[in-house]
Formats: structure tokens, C-alpha cells, sequence
């Protein structure tokens, strides 16, 4: 069956596919927005249940490391940096916020753990702690959290933590400059941290998100924008309602889109375009759907009980998106990039689009593809440990972004 626009629906992809390996790769709804200059690279992922962060966490991330072709010489008497994902502090009654809609503390500590056991010499625990001022602590955030501060300080021989919603510890931001074909923004001012380590991991929540439709790795860099520079994100990044601030690299073309749903996912490839992410794990264990926390109405904690590893934040990203169900190359017609936007969060003019009867956001896989970071072709990825037809869980089962709104009722 086809949509309104004459699209193949997701539930209809499920339903021939079957969820069956071959069929995974068989279905490809649109194509990437613009031929890749050249073929785009693709690195080993590896995929493993996990039903409880009780399991033994530090077996399965040395395992999966090795899977993915082994780190030890990237990481040893190196600083790593780790950005952590805690969006939000509201909680779904009954679970803490790292089981639902942060990376849970255990994923974290393990991670920790085995890169000190792979020789690590400094590890950086790196978010913002939602506080500008430059005495604000991460470690109070994750305390707040519920979270286990010491003995996550003690998982590794050094392991330090900081804010990076402002200077943080620095003396000035670092100008990161977007090696891809920018999109949106040239360059990034962050803070030190991003700059000051060999090796950078992205541990995100794989999750719904009521403006992305999806949330991973990349999704998890939106953070490292320190809004004690560039204020309040929305206005600037989400909607463009105001230009960055004097001596922040300038937008390139003010007069763009204004659109999030085709704004935001470009910025999103335009960050790590910037800061490259050297090793992506989705954490999917217990996570959210229907928004990407429970201030989004309808949004539902799930089980999925997976992880992902990949060396490449577009291949994990791709492979996770599979693993929940999901059409990879899905178009901004299809689940879960249809959206439904809580029409009291946003601006009126960014609940439905001018040119569109729908509210959207844009591929950012397809559009990281297109710049060469990463392919979004499953069948291009060399898959390992748990095939993707064992693992999956439907999150689209649950989803709430997929309801049309007539012209005019948004």
C-alpha cells in the first residue's frame, strides 16, 4: 500500500520483508538527497541482546570492540573523550531517567572501564550539565541523575568530568571547521574538551524524538553546541529565528530553509562533519518511544534490549535504525520521519511546512551519506555478532508521530 503521496509505508515494508536479512536490504524507499562524491565508507557494526544493565556489561563491550575490529591501539595512553547523552531531567514513573531517555550509568561505566583496561591514559566524561556558569559540575548532574559518581571515577586510572555547555575548564572555545561540504554552518566554536582528545566516543540513547522522528549517535552531538555561546538552541540552530552571536562562525546562507526538519538534520551532519566521532554506541536496552522523553506527550518507555557498536557513526546509526524496525533509507515521507509536533513546544509557522501537507524532518543518514561520512546502505555493512532479524525490536508498534494532520488543524 501506498500514502496520500504515493510513498510505500513502512508498516507495508515490514510486512514484506518479513524482518528477514535478505528483505532488510531488499526495500530502499528514496534515494540519498544527492549522489556521494565517492563510494562512502562502511565499517564493521556489531549488534548484541542485553535484557538487564545488570548483565556483565564490560565482557560484552570487550567483546563487541573486538568485533568491530578491536580499538586498544587507538585508545592506549591516549585521552579519550566520551560524550554522554542526558537530555531532559523529567523521569517516567517507575524508571530512572538513564534507564529510559539518558545513557544509563552501567553502559557508561563499562565503556569506561574497558578503555582503561585497553590502556586509556585520561578519560573524559563530556555533556552539558545545563548550567553556564563556569563552576558548574557534570558530576552534580549525574548525582541528581542517581548515578554512581565515585565509582565511576574509580572505573578507569583517571577519569575526569566536564561540562561542556560553556568554557568548562578551558580558557576559550576551539574552532572546529567542517571538513564535509558544509550545509548550514562552516564551522562550530565548542568547548576544549572536543578538541583536547585522541580518541572520541559518542554514546547515545536510540530513541523516538518528536522533531527528528529518531535519535542516535549523531542525534547525540546536537549537545556539544554550548549554549553559554550560541544561547538558546532553538533559535539559532533549530528554527534560525536569530544569527549566531559575533565571532561565532556566521550561517551561510541566512536566507535558507527555516524549516527544523530540513534544517536541523543538515546541522546534525554539518557537527560531525566538524568533530568526527570515532566510535558510536547506541544504547537500546531500555529506551523511549513516541518523543525522546517523557515531556513529549504519548511518549512510552519499551524494552528493546540491544546494543550497537560501530567505528563509523553512520554504519552504527544505519544498523541501529534497522534494529528498531526501521527502513534505513527512509524518506521524510515514511516512518519515522513523519512527524507529529506538540503544537504548544513550537512556532506556529514550524508546525506544518508551506510546501508540505505534513510535518517531517530529513534523513540525517542519507544526507551524512551524501557527504561521504558514512554509508546508510545495510548492505554495504558487515554485521556482526547478533544478525539484525534476531534482534529487532518494532518501535514503529508504538509510534505516535505517524498520525496525518489535515491542512490547517496542526
Amino acid at each position: 500500500m501506498k500514502d496520500a503521496n504515493g510513498n510505500v509505508t513502512r508498516r507495508d515494508w515490514l510486512a514484506v520483508s518479513g524482518l528477514a536479512a535478505s528483505a532488510l536490504s531488499a526495500r530502499r524507499a528514496q534515494a540519498a538527497p544527492q549522489a556521494p562524491a565517492r563510494t562512502p565508507p562502511a565499517a564493521p557494526v556489531s549488534i548484541a541482546k542485553v535484557r538487564s544493565y545488570e548483565e556483565d556489561l564490560v565482557a560484552q563491550f570487550r567483546t563487541m570492540f573486538d568485533q568491530v575490529g578491536g580499538i586498544g591501539s587507538q585508545v592506549q595512553g591516549k585521552t579519550v573523550g566520551i560524550k554522554v547523552n542526558l537530555s531532559g531531567g523529567n523521569r517516567f514513573e517507575g524508571y530512572t531517567a538513564g534507564d529510559t531517555h539518558w545513557v544509563h550509568p552501567r553502559v557508561v561505566g563499562a565503556v569506561t572501564a574497558v578503555l582503561g583496561q585497553l590502556g586509556a591514559k585520561r578519560i573524559r566524561i563530556l555533556e552539558s550539565a545545563g548550567g553556564r556558569r563556569r563552576d558548574t559540575k557534570l558530576e552534580d548532574k549525574l548525582l541528581q541523575g542517581g548515578w554512581d559518581v565515585a565509582a565511576l571515577k574509580n572505573a578507569a586510572p583517571l577519569v575526569e568530568f566536564e561540562d561542556t555547555d560553556g568554557l568548562g575548564f578551558g580558557k576559550q572555545y576551539s574552532t572546529f571547521k567542517v571538513k564535509t561540504k558544509p550545509h548550514i554552518f562552516p564551522a562550530f566554536q565548542l568547548n576544549h574538551s572536543y578538541e583536547d582528545c585522541d580518541f572520541f566516543v559518542s554514546i547515545g540513547k536510540a530513541k523516538g524524538h518528536e522533531e527528528m522522528g529518531i535519535t542516535m549517535s549523531i542525534k547525540n552531538m546536537f549537545g556539544v553546541t554550548p549554549t553559554a555561546l550560541y544561547g538558546g538552541r532553538e533559535a539559532i540552530f533549530h528554527y534560525g529565528q536569530v544569527q549566531a552571536p559575533a565571532g561565532a562562525p556566521a550561517e551561510l546562507n541566512p536566507q535558507s530553509n527555516r524549516y527544523e526538519g530540513w534544517r536541523l538534520p543538515r546541522i546534525l551532519v554539518d557537527i560531525i562533519g566538524a568533530r568526527p566521532i570515532d566510535l558510536a554506541i547506541n544504547d537500546a536496552i531500555v529506551s523511549t518511544v513516541g518523543g525522546e522523553g517523557p515531556w513529549v506527550l504519548g511518549a512510552k518507555p519499551i524494552k528493546p534490549g540491544f546494543l550497537v557498536v560501530g567505528r563509523n557513526c553512520v554504519n552504527t546509526d544505519t544498523v541501529t535504525m534497522a534494529t528498531m524496525g526501521y527502513n534505513p533509507r527512509a524518506g521524510r515521507h515514511e516512518a519515522p520521519y513523519r512527524l507529529y509536533k506538540g503544537p504548544t513546544n513550537h512556532p506556529k509557522e514550524q508546525l506544518m511546512p508551506a510546501d508540505e501537507t505534513f510535518q517531517y524532518a530529513d534523513n540525517m543518514m542519507l544526507l551524512a551519506e551524501a557527504v561521504g561520512i558514512g554509508s546508510a546502505d545495510l548492505d554495504k555493512i558487515d554485521v556482526r555478532g547478533v544478525p539484525v532479524k534476531d534482534a529487532v525490536y518494532d518501535y514503529e508498534a508504538f509510534w505516535k508521530n505517524q498520525i496525518p494532520i489535515p491542512k490547517g488543524k496542526a
